[in-house]
């Protein structure tokens, strides 16, 4: 298993998802966004788990201030999840081509 967290160090959820996997003793890569953005390559990954629209933070305030709400287009919200990284709902957690948004222990377990 190859397990990435893409996560935010405040968020309760990405801590959360980070307890589940050291308490099984399950290695794992975690990703701050804050720092670092996913790549084109690893949205269109993750994208193939989940939809985008699941990958959005309706609650973020970014998502107001870009007027995410008006923008139906998939590829212009693409573009901005590319480039503000607090869009996204967290955590992201990713296991080669499988991924989930949120915390998702029941999906984890198959993983296992």
């Amino acid at each position: 298993m190859n397990i990435q967290i893409y996560g935010t160090r405040k968020c309760f959820d990405t801590k959360k998802a980070e307890r589940y996997f050291k308490e099984r003793n399950i290695k794992f890569q975690f990703i701050d966004l804050n720092e670092k953005a996913l790549s084109k390559g690893e949205l269109q990954s993750v994208k193939s788990a989940v939809s985008l629209n699941e990958l959005i933070n309706k609650e973020a305030k970014d998502y107001k201030a870009l007027n995410l709400d008006q923008i139906r287009g998939l590829e212009m919200r693409e573009e901005l999840l590319l480039t503000h990284p607090k869009l996204y709902r967290t955590p992201i957690v990713r296991n080669g081509r499988k991924a989930t948004v949120g915390y998702q222990p029941e999906i984890w377990k198959e993983w296992e």
